[in-house]
């Protein structure tokens, strides 16, 4: 039972993740403002999480790491805010860009991936202008990155 379980989580996951593109979005790429609503400017990234995330770092699905485990962001937390949220924009390991959610702003999910932070015991903040700058500094590097791969 528990095997069937899994394979129809692995499913759902992939079938979700077929929205996603085969590549990483171009560096600065984003929604057009029409087809991504922006979430409400109080928001701390609960509701993004609850509404994007939770389904896999909820339980850990593919190694996500597992909200509120301090262990588990301990090397996240130490890579560093703008490093971390970039990668898990472009798409890291098992994780689609934008955590499988095209239409997502990359300021709520900054929010959402500062506040997982929060939960394990980091101090990240919600992201300001120059901590946005510094996630698409490093989300240009992650996309040069991995088209220099062969």
């Amino acid at each position: 039972m528990k095997h069937t379980s899994y394979l129809s989580l692995v499913l759902a996951m992939s079938l979700a993740a077929c929205e996603q593109r085969a590549s990483p979005p171009a560096a600065g790429e984003d929604t057009p403002p029409a087809a991504a609503p922006k979430l409400a400017a109080a928001d701390d990234g609960e509701r993004t999480y609850q509404q994007v995330c939770k389904a896999c770092h909820e339980t850990g699905v593919i190694n996500a790491p597992k909200v509120g485990d301090a262990a588990a962001w301990a090397k996240l937390l130490a890579e560093g805010q703008a490093i971390v949220t970039a990668h898990g924009w472009v798409g890291v390991r098992g994780m689609p860009p934008r955590g499988g959610r095209a239409d997502l702003s990359l300021e709520d999910f900054a929010r959402a991936t500062a506040w997982m932070a929060r939960s394990a015991g980091g101090d990240w903040q919600n992201p300001d202008a120059p901590m946005l700058a510094a996630i698409r500094a490093e989300e240009a590097k992650r996309v040069e990155a991995l088209r220099a791969r062969p």
